[in-house]
């Protein structure tokens, strides 16, 4: 399991990632050619991968990502630490935060 600021990587066994995950689209890459993980709202940073591979994403601010490194790749930030990873699927994880009566996702 990984973390780099508000994103959890957590390894998955191909065997068990969701069929769902197949008919999910796959989101484009930025205009550096990286997969981004989250998009830092407030610095204009962003937690990205880079590497060949596919990211999907389920629907909504909660919905979880889906990453297929075929060969590996590295998570890359412009205010952390590289993590290299190994080859095979993660799933993505946005850290939440509670605020009285609501749940959002972390602003970076």
């Amino acid at each position: 399991m990984y973390r780099q600021g508000d994103v959890l990587i957590v390894p998955v066994e191909e065997s068990v990632v969701p069929p769902r995950v197949a008919a999910l689209a796959v989101q484009p890459r930025d205009s550096r050619g990286r997969m981004v993980l989250a998009l830092g709202e407030v610095t204009g940073h962003a937690h990205a991968v880079v590497g060949p591979g596919t990211l999907r994403r389920e629907a909504g601010p909660f919905g979880a990502g889906w990453l297929h490194l075929p060969e590996g790749g590295r998570v890359v930030h412009e205010e952390h630490a590289a993590i290299p990873l190994a080859k095979g699927w993660y799933r993505v994880v946005r850290q939440r935060e509670y605020t009285p009566g609501a749940v959002r996702v972390v602003a970076d």
